[in-house]
């Protein structure tokens, strides 16, 4: 089985060649390739993804939520599949032609909601655990019924202070994430 993994961001791509070099990828062939960050590149890098099986849009998330008050499966690092889409609005609401979007999940990791926008949220009034990206509702418009999104938590929302994003993402490894989709893929 051919496999894509499209991550947003080079950090991404080369956390997930690590975790490739690793701990392997079982017996099937893994693609890992940028996205680049936003909607558009979203959608023009899957409008043009070489012939593959299955597409896994895989990536940082940041959380909503205080670290210490979230359960294990959501700490720093963790991985999470995204089973429901919303496209966020520059003014804090719901775009009207965003309705959410649902997924089935398929791995053995926490399935959250997740919100899209091409604006930074700073908006504290959004649901604890839900996860905040640019991509997501662009991938699960576009996906195949077999594709899927993975998200490794990277910060928590809202920020108390200033952060630096690289320096926060640099301890984080993609062998959980990775080994999430080998258990799937292995069944």
């Amino acid at each position: 089985m051919k496999i894509i993994i499209m991550t947003p961001m080079p950090v991404e791509h080369e956390k997930m060649t690590l975790a490739l070099a690793e701990i392997g990828g079982g017996s099937h062939k893994y693609e890992v390739v940028v996205s680049g960050i936003g909607r558009e590149q979203t959608a023009k890098t899957f409008m043009n993804l070489p012939p593959h099986d299955v597409c896994v849009l895989l990536g940082f998330g940041a959380i909503v939520g205080v670290a210490e008050q979230l359960p294990p499966t959501l700490h720093l690092g963790m991985p999470v599949e995204i089973t429901q889409a919303s496209l966020y609005g520059y003014e804090g609401g719901l775009f009207e032609n965003g309705a959410p979007l649902v997924a089935p999940a398929r791995l053995d990791v926490p399935g959250l909601q997740s919100l899209t926008s091409d604006k930074f949220v700073r908006t504290t009034d959004l649901a604890v655990q839900t996860v905040v990206n640019m991509e997501d509702y662009t991938f699960m418009y576009l996906k195949k019924p077999q594709d899927f999104i993975v998200r490794v938590i990277s910060d928590f929302l809202p920020h108390n202070t200033a952060i630096d994003f690289f320096e926060e993402v640099a301890p984080i490894s993609f062998v959980p994430a990775l080994e999430a989709l080998e258990r799937y893929f292995a069944l």
